[in-house]
C-alpha cells in the first residue's frame, strides 16, 4: 500500500491511498472543519466520505508530467511510465499551482 499526503496552499487536505484493489482519497477531518478551505477538484468535492476508484482519479493523473518531462522522470528516477501512483508521488511534490503531493512513509 502506498500513500500520498495531498497539500493545498501548505495545508494538509487529505490522503490518497493505493492498495491492491483500488485508489482511495479522503479529506482530513481538520481540513473539512475549516470554513475557508476549498475542494481540490470539482470531481472531488468536500465531503466526509471516502472517494473510491479502480483507477487513479483523473485530477491526480492530470498532475503527472507528460511528453519530454515524463521521459526525464523515467530516465532520472528509473520510474515505470505505467506506474501512475509512483510517478505522482515522485514528480508532484512541487506542482504548478497550489497542490503538492508528498509520499507518506
Amino acid at each position: 500500500m502506498r500513500q500520498g499526503e495531498i497539500w493545498v496552499n501548505n495545508t494538509l487536505a487529505g490522503i490518497l491511498t493505493e492498495d491492491e484493489n483500488a485508489y482511495n482519497f479522503e479529506y482530513e477531518k481538520t481540513y473539512l472543519e475549516d470554513e475557508n478551505v476549498i475542494q481540490i477538484s470539482v470531481t472531488l468535492p468536500l465531503q466526509k466520505e471516502t472517494f473510491k476508484s479502480l483507477h487513479l482519479f483523473p485530477f491526480f493523473d492530470g498532475l503527472i508530467p507528460e511528453g519530454w518531462l515524463l521521459d526525464i522522470a523515467h530516465k532520472n528516477w528509473k520510474l515505470n511510465p505505467r506506474d501512475r501512483m509512483g510517478l505522482l508521488l515522485t514528480t508532484c511534490r512541487d506542482c504548478i499551482g497550489n497542490i503538492s503531493i508528498i509520499e507518506k512513509i
